[in-house]
């Protein structure tokens, strides 16, 4: 029998006043025009298909006659924004096209198809419920994660930027069987990466639909990134596993590439790598990471039952005793990151002593 990784439906945690601090200090915080409320007053909707007629879980909504002008209005205005320092000019030139609302999962986001109407170029940016821990989630991923992530909040509203890619659940089933050996090899490097960054910075539930892969073409092959487009598992869970994406049944087919096309030193290798890779970044970004997690550390993001069951779970993998002695999810983290920077310059020094 599978063993249940998740627990029940995580609750939303209200940004308290040091997180605000800090996202004012870091121009995360500017005023908005439309709230996440305001959306949703739709009257009605349809849902929403893909190419081959399935269901997408999201469904498109529409308003009144004399309220649609004035949100489609202020969501260009969230637009510009978000993307530039908020001019007005453009926004004649720019088109709403679609709001789409989803009810999977637990942001039950609003999905904004913003067209410029010039060239038929077009984006989409989302507008969610704030959540304290998925601001933290936007923030670790922004400071440790191979990419940089664009968002706002303000009071009850999260707007962010679309990560583009292939939704990782569509990639498995329709491109991963195709693959050359080759990219099999590249795409199993990209994900034993990207496991081992989820675990270290206590990202969870990177079930396939929660990642997108990145083609990037090079001048004789193609390279697969592999990134997170939900955050809202940060520090939440008890289960060391939810941290861990080979664990979720959905990246089965992922672990199997992994298992046929890297020797277990590779594997050992790469996620030397990754850790070095996140050391650099905490000493890179020390002050504004401290602010961080000072904030997450007087915050309250999960339950006490979830706390207590991962900080066991971590000693139990380090030995380092004080993951029980840390009181909230984020000092849980904090050790984490202090575990990884203080092995690698450990490391360091030992090979400094050597020469």
């Amino acid at each position: 029998m599978e063993e249940k990784l998740m627990s029940k439906k995580k609750p939303t945690y209200p940004i308290n006043d040091l997180l605000d601090t800090y996202l004012k200090a870091c121009n995360r915080k500017i005023k908005i025009p439309v709230f996440y409320d305001d959306l949703l007053r739709f009257s009605g909707s349809i849902v929403v298909y893909d190419s081959n007629d399935e269901d997408t879980l999201w469904v498109r909504v529409y308003y009144e006659e004399h309220e649609r002008p004035e949100i489609e209005s202020s969501l260009k205005k969230v637009y510009t924004i978000l993307h530039s320092d908020g001019n007005e000019d453009a926004i004649e030139f720019l088109n709403i096209d679609a709001i789409d609302y989803c009810t999977f999962g637990n942001s039950k986001p609003f999905r904004i198809k913003v067209r410029n109407i010039l060239n038929d170029n077009y984006t989409y940016i989302y507008v969610k419920k704030a959540d304290a821990s998925r601001i933290y989630g936007l923030e670790l991923e922004h400071m440790f994660s191979p990419n940089r992530i664009n968002f706002l909040v303000y009071k009850n509203t999260l707007i962010e930027e679309h990560i583009a890619g292939i939704p990782g659940d569509v990639f498995i089933k329709d491109f991963l069987p195709d693959l050359s050996d080759q990219a099999k090899s590249q795409i199993a490097k990209e994900f034993v990466k990207f496991n081992e960054r989820c675990q270290m910075r206590l990202l969870g539930d990177m079930r396939s639909y929660n990642y997108v892969i990145i083609p990037i073409h090079d001048f004789d092959h193609v390279e697969y990134k592999i990134r997170a487009i939900d955050f809202d598992q940060q520090c939440f869970e008890g289960k060391l596993k939810v941290y861990q994406p080979q664990f979720f049944k959905e990246n089965f087919d992922m672990v199997d590439v992994v298992m046929k096309k890297l020797q277990p030193n590779s594997i050992e290798q790469y996620k030397k790598e990754e850790r070095s890779i996140l050391a650099k970044r905490i000493l890179a970004s020390r002050s504004r990471y401290e602010n961080l997690v000072e904030c997450m550390c007087e915050d309250r993001i999960s339950t006490e039952e979830n706390l207590k069951e991962l900080r066991e779970h971590l000693y139990n993998f380090t030995l380092d005793l004080k993951f029980r002695r840390s009181g909230s999810m984020g000092e849980v983290l904090k050790t984490a990151l202090d575990f990884v920077r203080r092995n690698y310059e450990n490391v360091n020094m030992k090979n400094l002593l050597d020469k």
